[in-house]
């Protein structure tokens, strides 16, 4: 999902269809750890129901979304190829790709010619390609395709991509480390919060993108795998919109926010490279102004390259960055 990109374009599109622990790096195409016996082939189930079978453990692997990049790097896999590489950087810190990573062009649609070139072992993507794109790369390379979220699910979800791009880099121990450093980060997270007297404090969260001089807002329902996060602390959900199917995210106009409770705590994440709308087009807009969480100062802006729709290391940075906001506001 191209947050800078796609901000821009979700205002014609997406009101009607949205879409959506850090660890050792190594070099690109590093060699897996030994959780795969070497010269064992390996067969996995992608999110098309497709089998895809690998001589062994992948050791260079492109990734086309910036959750898989995130989760490679995080298992001790540094890919050789990846898309939108500056992108990555800008709007995702949990997990840095070195500069043996080459570009393979834009995310939703990857340059064939360069990603081939590459010679990986396997293609990671997610379902939001291009029509035919999936179909184009296989004809040359094994590709696993791993869903962008399912609302149902999302923690679950992130975490089945992590199992599955494990298995097919053989990095299986280090995909459990992970799994146990988040459930013992959002352990650590909820007891704080509920230290400080902040359990079940109503929480809107949110980002927002300006187009022809209107402010669009995109909640993150409870069914959103940040709002599923901020849930495990402990945390209630503010918003009553109904999130799309896979990411959970909804859509609303700063007169939607008067729907909210009054003593919500409003969060949002915004980008210094691309504005804050809040900030900027807001600062001195009536209804804004007459919200009864910003007339209390109950807003915060969390960091900036938290990536919503990360894995497990950019999911603690959101712990991280919800319990430092719910305890401050309970302080107050």
């Amino acid at each position: 999902m191209t947050q800078p990109k796609i901000l821009a374009a979700l205002a014609a599109v997406a009101l009607l269809s949205l879409t959506a622990c850090g660890t050792t790096e190594e070099a690109a195409g590093s060699a897996p750890s030994e959780d795969a016996a070497a010269g064992e082939t390996i067969t996995v189930t992608d999110a098309r129901g497709k089998e895809i079978t690998l001589d062994g453990p992948a050791e260079r692997v492109v990734a086309t979304e910036w959750n898989a990049m995130e989760n490679l790097v995080a298992l001790g896999v540094m890919p050789v190829g990846a898309a939108d590489v500056e992108g990555y950087a800008q709007w995702v810190s949990a997990e840095a790709l070195d500069d043996t990573v080459t570009d393979v062009g834009v995310r939703g649609e990857p340059s064939i010619d360069t990603l081939v070139s590459l010679t990986p072992d396997v293609v990671i993507v997610t379902d939001q390609l291009v029509e035919g794109a999936i179909e184009q790369i296989e004809k040359t390379v094994p590709v696993v395709v791993i869903p962008g979220g399912d609302a149902t699910d999302n923690i679950g979800q992130m975490f089945e991509n992590l199992d599955l791009i494990a298995t097919v880099t053989g990095t299986e121990d280090q995909a459990a480390e992970l799994k146990s450093s988040f459930e013992a980060k959002v352990a650590e997270g909820k007891a704080a919060i509920e230290d400080a007297g902040a359990a079940g404090t109503p929480v809107a969260f949110s980002d927002a993108y300006t187009d022809a001089g209107s402010v669009s807002i995109r909640p993150f329902t409870e069914s959103s795998l940040v709002g599923s996060v901020f849930g495990q602390l402990g945390l209630a959900g503010a918003w009553t919109l109904e999130g799309d199917p896979a990411y959970g995210l909804a859509q609303t106009d700063v007169e939607g926010l008067t729907a909210l409770p009054e003593d919500t705590d409003f969060w949002y994440i915004a980008n210094d490279a691309f504005g804050d709308p809040y900030q900027d087009e807001l600062a001195d807009n009536a209804v804004w102004k007459s919200l009864p969480f910003v007339e209390a100062g109950n807003v915060t802006r969390f960091p900036d390259a938290l990536w919503t729709f990360g894995g497990p290391s950019s999911m603690e940075q959101f712990v991280d960055a919800a319990v430092e906001a719910a305890t401050a506001q309970a302080a107050e």
